[in-house]
């Protein structure tokens, strides 16, 4: 998955969304360790220390463990990254029905278009079968 920044937030906000992404598909696995700081930073074509401070956020986060002298992992508790799963859909959620409340749609109507949406891609077999959804 390449990287891709826009300038509408701080370029370590986005580097860390696109570790959660990674980890929440499976891409970066439970206790998987991750590539260093500096591999990183090249693969994303950043200063290393925005790679840094993006990777110590998700350590507060608990989505990565340091483990001394070998580097950073995903972590392995489960709970950990459903948790972090589930508000970052939340927040997903959230930012949708606003976009479109401020597209003058109030939510039942905004749901609808998802439900439809969803529909849609079933019917075309363009969904996906993952089944991890709160």
């Amino acid at each position: 998955m390449p990287w891709q920044f826009t300038t509408q937030q701080p370029i370590y906000l986005q580097i860390m969304e696109a570790i959660e992404q990674r980890i929440f598909t499976g891409i970066y696995g439970m206790g998987e360790k991750l590539p260093s700081v500096r591999d990183l930073a090249l693969e994303a074509s950043v200063n290393p220390n925005t790679m840094q401070r993006a990777l110590s956020e998700l350590e507060e986060r608990t989505l990565i463990v340091t483990q001394r002298n070998s580097g950073r992992t995903v972590t392995d508790n489960a709970d950990v990254i459903k948790k972090a799963r589930s508000e970052k859909a939340k927040q997903l959620a959230a930012a949708y029905l606003g976009d479109m409340q401020a597209l003058g749609y109030p939510p039942t109507e905004a749901i609808g278009f998802l439900t439809r949406k969803g529909e849609k891609e079933v019917k075309d077999g363009n969904h996906s079968d993952d089944t991890r959804a709160e």
